[in-house]
């Protein structure tokens, strides 16, 4: 009989246990509220009501430096937490309310997370790139107007020789006939 008791009293406090859990789940569903929406540089925040604490969670798609940031409002008290994407966690103490809207890289320069070396590099490399493809054809364009105005004055210099060629020719011929006049008069003078 006392088995019985112990049996019978263990069902009920099990059933009470059970009851009172769910209880607690319905309430704890009851007071809390989620919402998810797109937000720039490729992310979308999950915004949490939990117990009049505030948890607004931005998660980063594909950002190399940055995977979430974290804002807790509790008590009108903001606090950041910056996720890199190796999991390294780091809290930003100025300005909490650009976290939701600011870029990945402010972000993680905010947190003090250096960028790449590699990426630098390259960026300075492509932009030196473009810089020299410029100085390339401004070279060119100089070059191609340097040789049209070669060509340009080897042309007039070309006509300027000819020309004089031709007027010199043109004054040989006349001095060689003037001087056959010359010679012809002087040889009837000499031969009566």
């Amino acid at each position: 009989m006392f088995r019985r008791i112990l049996i019978a009293i263990a069902v009920v406090s099990v059933a009470m246990l059970a009851t009172s859990c769910t209880q607690e789940t319905s309430n704890t569903n009851a007071n809390t509220n989620t919402a998810t929406t797109k937000a720039p540089d490729n992310s979308e925040i999950t915004t949490t009501n939990e117990n009049g604490v505030k948890t607004e969670t931005r998660t980063f798609k594909n950002n190399p430096r940055v995977s979430k940031v974290v804002v807790t409002t509790k008590n009108g008290q903001k606090t950041v937490k910056v996720y890199s994407p190796n999991g390294e966690e780091r809290e930003v103490k100025s300005d909490p309310e650009k976290a939701l809207s600011a870029t990945g890289d402010a972000i993680a320069d905010s947190a003090g997370w250096v960028k790449d070396k590699g990426t630098e590099a390259g960026e300075k490399t492509v932009d030196v790139s473009k810089q020299a493809v410029d100085k390339t054809k401004e070279g060119a364009k100089t070059v191609k107007e340097g040789g049209e105005a070669v060509v340009n004055k080897a042309a007039d210099t070309t006509k300027t020789v000819a020309n004089k060629t031709k007027s010199g020719a043109q004054t040989v011929v006349n001095k060689t006939a003037e001087g056959a006049k010359k010679t012809g008069n002087t040889l009837k003078k000499v031969i009566p």
